[in-house]
């Protein structure tokens, strides 16, 4: 999905890619917003579809226009964008609670990925009932997203390349559409005045209905700021442009139809997008909708997988395995996250069968994901500085609007929008339990100073006693700084089959809140034996541990400050280096614990949790002939432990 920095520079070529990667979700919108928008009320008149088309328009230009555009868009992260990339800017903030927000927010996004490609498809596909009536949409709809999801696998940097150009097709289509059929009421023009949005909203009183249609319009507004990465803020601020414009001729077009069309457009229930296109025209437009569908859908899921991605890199989800199809910036797929959303779509497909139902389920997550956006955001402006008065105006006229948006989604809970709020809270569930519980088993991790121990792990070198265990032994700690282990790790290396080798080696994985980070720094505990070593990912970045620690090896034996060569007579003489082994040191709690029972749920839900992982092994890319996992109690306590007591 999109390429290297090149295609966020501004220039022909990455407005077109934008179009493709970007605006497949809100581009696609026009299949079934003024559906529903006439679904709600079958008695309209021309003033309810001018009020109406009022309301996308003035929605496309203040939530999706003003806050991500020309907001949103500069709250960048090095260059990458989306809620979890907001939130990372803000894990310094004494604020705690935000990971709450930032954790709704994304899991609401997820659910919205279940939904879309539904909804999308199926919209596309019941325009073959217009060319041949009594087509079973549903198995064609589930043949379709089977296959989108299979897709995946081979990753879509050859594919994508057509995505561009085949949308800027599409976005063309729909505003040559529009314009040929906004004659047909010329008074349609008025939905530019505002008046008509509030005056309708006002009027009439099933508003919640209306805005919970309206709404739809604007769903793949949070796909503009999560793929800032992939074409760049100026790419896709000029695309919009276009973009916007051509989805405006298109609903003029529908709402200038429908009024001409009089309500029993509502009666036999044809889709206004279909019914504006010319007879001979509606095959090649179902064949364009399903390809745009196909993209739209194509474009949430690698959404979806780099939000898991940050989401683990961030603590908020269990390790998970990420292939890379590609070497494509962006290009990453989590196979069980794509069946996972494969299941949620076929059930979609299944649970509401068509898409005037799967409208009552889409909208709702989405409304909270720009909610939890819009107060991230509020955060964001004041710790860059913006005046206080400006982030609350900001807050609440955006939390206000959105709240409205909201509560209108909220009248579908029970026609739908339950569905896409329990996909969002099982999600949330997972990231919350995860984050705390990850916590937690850290603050309770015993440390001690390294200067005790190094004479005696020097000793233990030295010893001839001791079988070697390895040329090179290889840890992993969580402690940032190289004074200081872990009580387990040193009781490893002494105590636990005392474990000679002629290099020790302490890797500590830094996760950083910028993205495409990939650095180290190395420092000599113990001259020519024991090296602490740091490696500082980006929250995107592959955690290779076997590639990067021997690129380490590789500059350290180059600059004279390691000698490879094993020490065994018969390799030395040869110049044969030495073997390594990887230490994994797993943490399981501990039954006899004796702590707060919020404490002890969590921690065995993280047990429970580390089953649907992958394991540490595989997480950090180790070979496994060369691994050893060594388990340990976590034994947790907040009471002083009785001593027995002896008796004669």
């Amino acid at each position: 999905m999109g390429g290297g920095s090149s295609l966020r520079r501004l220039s022909a070529i990455g407005l077109i890619v934008t179009m493709g990667i970007v605006f497949g979700d809100i581009g696609t919108s026009p299949l079934y917003v003024m559906k529903a928008i006439v679904g709600v009320n079958h008695a309209f008149d021309a003033d309810y579809v001018v009020g109406a088309v009022s309301c996308v328009i003035w929605t496309l230009t203040l939530q999706t226009t003003v806050k991500y555009v020309l907001i949103a868009l500069r709250a960048d992260n090095k260059g990458e964008g989306g809620i979890l990339a907001l939130f990372s800017l803000l894990c310094r903030l004494p604020r705690r609670w935000l990971y709450v927000v930032a954790a709704v927010g994304a899991s609401t996004l997820i659910a919205d990925g279940v939904i879309t490609p539904a909804i999308t498809v199926t919209s596309a596909i019941e325009g073959l009932d217009i060319i041949s009536p009594g087509v079973p949409v549903v198995p064609v709809v589930v043949v379709i997203i089977a296959g989108i999801f299979l897709m995946q696998q081979a990753g879509t940097g050859k594919i994508g390349r057509f995505f561009g150009p085949f949308m800027l097709l599409w976005f063309l289509m729909l505003g040559a559409l529009g314009c040929t059929h906004i004659g047909d009421y010329s008074g349609i023009w008025r939905a530019f005045n505002p008046w008509y949005a509030v005056r309708l909203l006002i009027d009439y009183p099933g508003w919640f209905l209306i805005l919970g249609a309206v709404f739809l319009c604007t769903t793949g507004a949070e796909a503009l700021y999560s793929d800032l990465g992939h074409c760049g803020r100026l790419n896709i601020s000029v695309s919009w442009l276009f973009v916007k414009a051509m989805l405006i001729l298109n609903y003029l077009g529908q709402g200038a139809w429908i009024v001409a069309a009089g309500p029993q457009v509502a009666a036999s229930g044809v889709n206004p997008f279909y019914a504006i296109m010319p007879s001979w025209f509606t095959p090649l437009g179902v064949v364009m909708s399903t390809g745009a569908a196909i993209i739209a859908s194509q474009a949430l899921l690698s959404g979806s997988f780099t939000i898991f991605s940050e989401a683990i890199n961030l603590d908020f989800w269990p390790r998970l395995k990420i292939k890379y199809p590609s070497t494509e910036k962006g290009q990453l797929y989590i196979p069980a996250i794509n069946w996972l959303l494969l299941a949620g779509c076929l059930a979609t497909v299944a649970i509401f069968r068509d898409s005037s139902h799967m409208e009552a389920a889409y909208g709702l997550a989405i409304t909270v994901t720009m909610l939890m956006t819009t107060v991230l955001l509020t955060f964001y402006l004041r710790f860059r500085g913006v005046n206080r008065w400006l982030c609350g105006m900001f807050l609440l006229f955006f939390a206000s609007l959105e709240g409205v948006f909201f509560a209108a989604n909220l009248f579908k809970f029970t026609h739908g929008g339950w569905f896409a709020m329990l996909v969002a809270g099982m999600v949330v569930f997972v990231m919350i339990v995860w984050r705390n519980s990850t916590r937690i088993r850290n603050s309770y991790i015993q440390y001690k100073p390294l200067a005790g121990y190094i004479d005696l792990i020097a000793d233990i070198r030295g010893d001839a006693d001791i079988p070697k265990y390895a040329s090179n032994l290889i840890y992993f700690s969580r402690s940032p700084d190289d004074s200081r282990l872990e009580s387990k790790l040193l009781y490893s290396i002494i105590n636990k089959q005392p474990k000679r080798a002629d290099h020790y080696w302490v890797i500590h994985i830094e996760n950083l809140d910028s993205p495409d980070t990939l650095e180290y720094r190395v420092k000599t505990v113990l001259p020519g034996a024991f090296y602490f070593v740091t490696f500082r990912l980006g929250f995107r970045v592959e955690p290779k541990v076997s590639v990067y620690l021997r690129q380490v090896v590789e500059d350290l034996v180059a600059g004279g400050e390691l000698d490879l060569t094993s020490s065994y007579p018969s390799l030395n003489k040869r110049g044969i280096a030495g073997d390594f082994r990887f230490i994994i040191i797993h943490r399981i709690f501990s039954v006899a614990s004796e702590c707060p029972r919020l404490a002890a749920f969590l921690l065995k839900m993280h047990e429970f949790l580390r089953h649907l992982a992958i394991s540490d092994r595989d997480a950090m890319g180790l070979d496994t002939s060369n691994v050893t996992v060594e388990s340990v109690p976590l034994i947790i306590s907040t009471r002083t432990a009785r001593r027995i007591v002896r008796v004669d």
